[in-house]
């Protein structure tokens, strides 16, 4: 499994916009910027599904998922390949769901925490 370095989960932390690509049972791509990312551990990317019905039903068919973060001013970018999982109550839904309000944007209330176990990062850091 890959793991998230600490140059990684900063830069994580200071770009925060994000795209979410997935793919349905049939291969149909859908790609879909996500404002919400955050390092849950050294495995796992999370972020809050507010207005993702398309990569919503997309997960719920297809768990794959590629997760690109990147600074064209700095030209410095990270594909994060994965298996993600839906959550919709409990502790980690919870938490979310605070930061979500504590954003202060008159989000709704996410559908699912959407949690993403690394499998592959590129480009790999282990190889730099």
């Amino acid at each position: 499994m890959a793991k998230l370095t600490k140059e990684i989960k900063d830069y994580i932390q200071e770009v925060k916009l994000c795209v979410a690509a997935t793919a349905d049972k049939n291969g149909m791509p859908n790609a879909s910027f996500k404002g919400s990312l955050q390092v849950l551990d050294d495995e796992h990317l999370i972020f809050a599904d507010i207005f993702s019905a398309k990569t919503r039903k997309n997960l719920m068919e297809n768990n794959k998922i590629c997760i690109i973060v990147g600074d064209h001013k700095k030209m410095v970018s990270y594909q994060f390949k994965g298996e993600a999982e839906l959550i919709n109550q409990g502790e980690l839904y919870d938490k979310v769901c605070k930061v979500i309000e504590g954003m202060n944007l008159n989000l709704p209330k996410p559908q699912y925490v959407v949690k993403t176990k690394i499998t592959e990062i590129f480009p790999d850091p282990s190889a730099q």
